[in-house]
């Protein structure tokens, strides 16, 4: 039920520009799930590391070395392509390319 939940989130994030804007400012996993959760999504944090996961072993050859460097191409959970300043990437990094 709960990666149904985080489909359904992601697809939200498309069309709603002020929870997209809540879950960027999101501090920390944590935060983010209880935002998911203020919204009616029942995300469970294994999931979302699930997808962060998946999101990770999507890299193309370039990003992994920008990811060793600090930054790192990721696709943010609205669907577009954004940076992360994390050593890894992190679905809490949506910084604009």
């Amino acid at each position: 039920m709960s990666e149904e939940q985080l489909s359904a989130l992601l697809a939200k994030l498309n069309e709603d520009a002020d929870l997209r804007e809540k879950l960027q400012c999101a501090g920390d996993l944590d935060a983010a799930i209880e935002i998911a959760k203020e919204a009616g999504f029942v995300v469970r944090k294994s999931d979302w590391l699930k997808y962060q996961a998946i999101q990770t072993l999507e890299l193309s050859d370039e990003e992994l070395e920008k990811s060793a460097g600090g930054v790192v191409g990721i696709d943010k959970l609205d669907g577009t392509k954004g940076t992360c300043m994390a050593p890894c990437p992190s679905v809490l990094c949506w910084n604009p390319i």
